[in-house]
């Protein structure tokens, strides 16, 4: 298979709802040469991140929108437009090798209308991508429902965002700090000539200078090191470890936060990481054993608690909600295709669910960090302002303000573009319990 026709198919799957690139490229990788593996992965990433761009000057040149039965045909055709305008690929190669995918794709007679559409492009680039950059949220390729809604919350840094938001993102490390400390470990990558410098907020992490493959780095196999970004491995610092807690790792796949836990505080009486979907705890066992971790894995909904409490409170949680995702659209570009406007308020109910069901398994003194990879306030402030009003037993902790910016509740990070993803951490100590809250596991159990 051509890597063309790959990144098409991989990118068909997107929009037609059915895959998140992370579903749809893997299958798709299987079928191209080695060789070709790094041009799939770069094309299907690349016209994901550039996809509201790349549509809204599709549809400048084509006469009428295609048919839904071709939708391969529209995801070739801005495959092609992405080599054309963002790759260093001779224009006449990317317009040859993408014309003659058709005929791969068994519809030969669409190569008339690909290439003059490709070579409309090479002519008249500047002048049309002119029109379509007249919408400010076509310029940024961002979907107009985000972009509004960064605008709105963010509108002194919506352009720093979406310029974040559009770039390949760094490659960071955890160092894992029961074997290695990081000043050794830079020593380490100085040694093997990789380059890289420590992260300015997180004490145990590194960022590369370039990336590479993880098993070029000394020491991972040995679990010296793992891959984790700068921002997410500031979460479970603000969880104040100490020997003989138990804590709960709620939403942990694919288990970074869970492991860096147990590489904390190493006399914790107990991990327990919760997971929603079985599969994905697959991935948390291989991150554990090969850092010669352990913990309790369970799968189960959070939020009924009668399938996987027993009762017994922890003194730390560590909640990473599902959410939006929309502060790491840099690594999943796909997300402004598969994110819809109306999933925002339902992500907040849920959120907002599994604060209060997770709440009673808290101990009285003891703390809970929220945290999503969202950068709108939706998501993250407004939910704990909402849960702090429904809770009076719950109080806000102050973050110290080394990083991000202060909240309402809690500290909000923002894509950089030499630095850490989006985003957002809140730090609640129960004080007291809230009757009004509570309801009874058993209780729980008898209404299943």
């Amino acid at each position: 298979m051509s890597p063309r026709l790959a990144a098409a198919r991989a990118l068909t799957a997107v929009m037609a709802e059915k895959a998140s690139l992370g579903g749809s490229l893997p299958k798709q990788m299987q079928e191209v040469a080695p060789r070709d593996q790094a041009l799939v992965q770069e094309l299907a990433f690349g016209t994901a991140r550039w996809y509201t761009r790349l549509d809204a000057l599709a549809r400048e040149l084509l006469k009428k929108p295609m048919k839904a039965a071709d939708l391969d045909l529209q995801a070739l055709l801005l495959v092609g437009l992405y080599q054309l305008l963002y790759l260093r690929v001779p224009a006449h190669a990317a317009i040859g090798a993408t014309v003659d995918v058709a005929s791969e794709m068994g519809k030969p007679w669409a190569k008339g209308m690909l290439n003059a559409v490709l070579r409309r492009v090479q002519r008249e680039g500047d002048e049309l991508l002119a029109i379509v950059d007249q919408s400010p949220s076509q310029r940024v390729s961002h979907p107009g429902w985000l972009f509004k809604r960064l605008q709105r919350a963010w509108p002194e840094q919506l352009d720093a965002i979406a310029h974040a938001n559009n770039l390949h993102p760094p490659m960071t490390l955890r160092v894992n700090q029961r074997q290695v400390s990081r000043d050794d470990y830079l020593q380490t990558l100085q040694a093997a000539g990789i380059a890289a410098s420590a992260c300015e907020f997180s004490t145990v992490g590194i960022q590369l200078a370039q990336a590479c493959d993880v098993h070029q780095l000394p020491g991972f196999a040995d679990g010296l090191v793992s891959v984790q970004d700068e921002a997410a491995q500031l979460a479970a610092p603000l969880l104040d470890l100490q020997p003989g807690q138990r804590v709960l790792d709620a939403c942990c796949a694919p288990g970074g936060k869970t492991c860096q836990i147990l590489e904390q505080q190493t006399a914790l009486a107990e991990v327990v990481a919760l997971d929603l979907e079985p599969q994905r705890l697959k991935r948390v066992t291989e991150n554990l054993e090969r850092l010669q971790l352990q913990a309790t894995l369970k799968a189960a909904d959070a939020r009924a608690l009668a399938d996987w409490w027993d009762g017994k409170p922890f003194q730390r949680i560590l909640l990473d909600a599902p959410c939006s995702a929309t502060g790491v659209i840099r690594r999943h570009p796909d997300i402004k295709l598969t994110r819809k406007a109306a999933d925002i308020s339902a992500l907040a109910k849920l959120q907002g669910e599994m604060l209060d069901q997770l709440w009673q398994t808290l101990a009285v003194g003891g703390i809970l960090v929220y945290a999503t990879c969202s950068v709108l306030p939706e998501e993250n402030t407004q939910v704990i302002e909402a849960f702090l009003a429904r809770q009076p037993g719950a109080r806000a902790l102050d973050i110290a303000p080394a990083y991000g910016i202060a909240q309402p509740c809690g500290r909000q990070l923002l894509p950089q573009a030499e630095g850490h993803d989006g985003f957002y951490l809140a730090k609640l100590v129960k004080l007291s319990v809230s009757p009004a809250l509570v309801q009874p596991v058993a209780a729980q159990k008898d209404a299943v």
